[in-house]
């Protein structure tokens, strides 16, 4: 899934603390003009991803294999809950066994689906052995099926910030879709944690994680 709104406008700063760049040579001050902050979200973007793909197959394997089981301490008994999950994308946590796992205990699953550029996403149930076709960017989504509403979304994040604001691959869809719900859902973001920044410069619409999970477990 996909993500932050990065072309919908400025948000103010406070301005940083004088002399701090004397202080320590490692501060920056922070991004005030929007088109700054645009070209530095995407290439903390691609940096992010770089790091994530550098990581070894079989590593990744490892901390997904951890980012399943913080989840199930995390959300207790899944008998009944209909959880939103991804396709895993570009290196990101690959939870599809943790999928075919919540069907076998009783949860139920689904993909999100993008319709229309700009426009929130739909879920669409979906278990293993369903249909699927290709989706934007070649990801596989549900061949058919009503929409559902999720009691539980797990968000893949491209970093994450202390605020647990999400920075994804730049489209907006998560947000728009969480704003658009008629409830909010438990909206867990995952990831690993070299994926965690000081900031992602948030803006006023962008929607924080209700908790996140790395290998490193729940950081609720």
């Amino acid at each position: 899934m996909a993500d932050n709104r990065d072309d919908e406008g400025p948000a103010q700063y406070a301005s940083p603390p004088c002399f701090m760049h004397e202080l320590d040579p490692e501060y920056r001050e922070p991004l005030s003009d929007w088109s700054d902050v645009r070209r530095w979200r995407e290439a903390e973007r691609e940096r992010l991803i770089g790091a994530r793909l550098a990581v070894s197959a079989d590593a990744r394997t490892a901390m997904s294999a951890r980012i399943a089981g913080g989840l199930d301490a995390l959300i207790g008994d899944i008998a009944g809950r209909m959880v939103s999950l991804y396709w895993p994308f570009r290196g990101e946590p690959d939870l599809r066994g943790w999928m075919a796992s919540i069907n076998e205990r009783g949860g139920r699953t689904a993909l999100p689906v993008v319709i229309e550029k700009g426009q929130p996403l739909v879920f669409r149930a979906y278990k293993p052995g369903d249909r699927l076709e290709k989706g934007v960017w070649n990801i596989p989504i549900p061949a058919e099926g009503d929409p559902v509403l999720p009691d539980i979304v797990i968000s893949p994040i491209v970093g994450i910030d202390p605020g647990k604001y999400r920075l994804g691959y730049g489209g907006g869809f998560y947000d728009r879709t969480l704003a658009a719900m008629p409830f909010r859902p438990l909206v867990i973001g995952v990831g690993y944690e070299l994926q965690r920044i000081p900031t992602i410069y948030p803006q006023p619409h962008d929607i924080p994680m209700t908790t996140v999970v790395t290998e490193a477990l729940s950081n609720a």
